[in-house]
């Protein structure tokens, strides 16, 4: 059947990142354009794969919300229990950019350029994988597609594959596409394009989730999600611990990539995220923006805008920042309980590079200094990574500009150590190529294996804070792994949330999202031009209510202030001093039963007698479009 398509085109500059690259332009008539008349070129092969650059990548990983950053209203996703229903349809069920990426790779034979074949090929096989990466992590079993679909065809009513069929897939497409695919670019376009390395990053980050999520969720797996492939075969969680330590270690091998590290490590790890440019030496794939082109975002204003989300970080991720000195902050006595400027005090660097801290500038640098802004952050920890400077206008609706990474060198070492310690061959050496490296930006002593494994950290092995279904020898290096990866990650990547996922570690949802420690009472210096007055409103059933006057208001309440709940940290009970409840009148909530896998949309299972829903997941009457849940 003659398939006749139309061609989305990007201003080349822009290299397929802008809002407006979805808008069609046709060079012939649509009626006339067909396969036969396309694909004949290089540069046909690259219009028409840009569009994957815009429609898969995230271009806004600062709004990730997990149990370390919320906003006022936090998504369903986050809020758990009956505020994730089945949607009618949507909910990331789609299977539009596949077919785009399949009509590539049958038509690719047209163009006379076999290098360009051999490249572009490669190329959509790198987007397939990345799609099903995303799908898996979602749904679990999906239909594995790799050709293109008529509207007579059967495979319209396809059923869900094994998972480890789509992964043996995605193997292959990745390897051809690490195989294939150029080499680092030379500036200024290296960090826009997929090359090698950025297969590289892919294999790894896929294999790192598939071998994690089957070793702590178990074998054989849970309903919903099969290990074994059509013909059989199957492979264990360590196959996929192998591939990726393997990936991530030839990645570190090319000696293409490094740690960005200027000597400054008060500073480097801050601007490498609100710098107009990604950094080339570090950054393996970035969102390009670009003011001149009006291709912008809007994380300043998210962050530093009251009527916008009111995104912060949570308590339980301040506190698992170490010492500057290495020793652990909750090693502290009296940690709990402990007033906001003595408690970012002495702190690993890249604390007081995340979230505002006292002599953080923003308005008039080397001028003023602005500490958090409780009007514009939710728990009191307000985030400071991406922010651009004040002095740009950034925090104005859709005007920041900075690039957004998408893959970052950092995370493959992250990936390479955690590999390795879930394997059980971790070595001292092998956290000295990695771990030490991103310590090493911002002054922080190494990580000791033997010392973490002799005495792993409490705090992170909690109930209420951590992670206690890690266990066996290398239990406390697994949990300094992951607690660096959640300090060097934060708000980037596919997000937090997934990492809970394939550690089997949805219940963190359900602990305490708590903001700072109020004293009580009285008025406090939150840094040199940020003073709150606490005062003690009218009480409730639920405890205590506080308010609090902004900075200018010293004097008489005006009505121009914040309502908090305070809870004791160590009772959970609602007192006069206390951390704040961020989430008082929102629930959160995992459910263990159903929550580690999306639910497949209503009208999918209608139109699709094929299809079966993920467990625990029933049709609610209220069901609607959704796509995130």
């Amino acid at each position: 059947m003659r398939k006749h398509i139309i061609i989305s085109l990007a201003v080349a500059s822009v290299l397929a990142v802008s809002c407006n690259l979805d808008k069609v332009l046709t060079l012939t008539p649509e009626s006339q354009l067909t396969p036969d008349s396309y694909f004949k070129t290089a540069e046909d092969l690259q219009l028409f794969s840009n569009t994957f650059y815009n429609n898969l990548l995230d271009k806004t990983p600062f709004d990730k919300e997990s149990d370390v950053f919320v906003s006022m209203n936090p998504s369903a996703l986050i809020r758990g229990g009956f505020d994730r229903t089945v949607p009618t349809s949507g909910g990331g069920w789609s299977f539009t950019n596949l077919r785009k990426m399949n009509t590539l790779l049958a038509n690719i034979d047209h163009c006379e350029d076999a290098a360009a074949v051999k490249e572009y090929s490669a190329l959509a096989k790198f987007w397939r994988a990345y799609y099903y990466a995303d799908m898996v992590r979602k749904f679990g079993d999906v239909p594995w597609i790799d050709h293109e679909i008529g509207s007579a065809d059967e495979d319209l009513y396809f059923a869900r594959d094994s998972r480890e069929t789509i992964l043996n897939h995605m193997i292959e497409d990745v390897d051809e596409a690490i195989m294939n695919l150029p080499g680092k670019a030379k500036a200024p376009q290296t960090a826009y394009r997929v090359n090698k390395y950025t297969a590289l990053m892919l294999k790894a980050q896929f294999c790192l989730f598939e071998g994690t999520f089957r070793k702590y969720h178990g074998e054989p797996a849970p309903f919903a999600t099969s290990y074994t492939a059509a013909d059989g075969s199957t492979h264990d969680y360590k196959y996929y611990l192998n591939l990726a330590a393997e990936a991530a270690g030839d990645l570190m091998a090319s000696g293409a990539y490094s740690i960005h590290n200027t000597g400054n490590p008060s500073t480097d790890y801050l601007t490498l995220f609100n710098a107009n440019d990604a950094s080339t030496d570090e950054i393996i794939l970035a969102v390009n923006y670009d003011a001149g082109l009006g291709i912008k975002h809007d994380c300043s204003r998210e962050i530093t805008n009251q009527t916008a989300a009111r995104f912060g970080m949570a308590k339980k991720l301040v506190d698992m920042y170490l010492m500057a000195d290495g020793s652990r902050f909750t090693d502290i006595p009296g940690w709990e309980v402990m007033p906001f400027a003595e408690e970012v005090a002495g702190r690993d660097p890249r604390l007081a590079q995340t979230i505002r801290t006292p002599g953080y500038s923003w308005k008039n640098p080397g001028v003023s200094h602005d500490g958090p802004e409780f009007k514009y952050c939710q728990t009191g920890y307000q985030s400071i990574k991406f922010v651009q400077p004040y002095a740009l206008a950034a925090y104005f609706a859709d005007q920041s500009y900075n690039d957004m990474p998408v893959y970052r060198y950092a995370e493959a070492l992250l990936i390479y150590a955690e590999a390795k310690a879930e394997l059980g061959t971790l070595t001292q050496g092998d956290i000295d190529i990695s771990i030490k490296l991103l310590r090493d930006r911002v002054g922080m002593p190494n990580l000791d294996m033997a010392a973490a494994n002799a005495n792993p950290d409490p705090y992170l092995m909690s109930a209420e804070t951590g992670y206690p279904n890690v266990e066996g020898a290398n239990t406390g290096v697994i949990l300094e792994i992951r607690r660096e990866r959640a300090i060097e990650l934060f708000q980037e990547g596919y997000g937090r949330y997934f990492d809970l996922i394939r550690w089997k570690a949805g219940y963190c949802l359900n602990q305490p999202i708590y903001g700072m420690y109020i004293p009580g009472p009285g008025r406090y210096d939150f840094g040199d031009d940020s003073k709150y007055t606490f005062y003690i409103g009218s009480s409730n059933a639920s405890g205590n209510k506080y308010r609090i006057f902004d900075p200018d208001e010293t004097e008489e309440y005006t009505g121009n202030d914040e309502t908090v709940y305070l809870v004791n940290p160590v009772t959970g009970e609602y007192a006069t001093a206390g951390v704040r409840d961020a989430l008082k009148s929102v629930s959160h909530s995992f459910d263990e039963t159903k929550h580690y896998f999306y639910p497949l949309p209503e009208k999918e299972l209608q139109l699709n007698e094929n299809l079966k829903q993920n467990p625990g997941w029933a049709v609610s009457p209220s069901a609607g479009t959704s796509s995130n849940q």
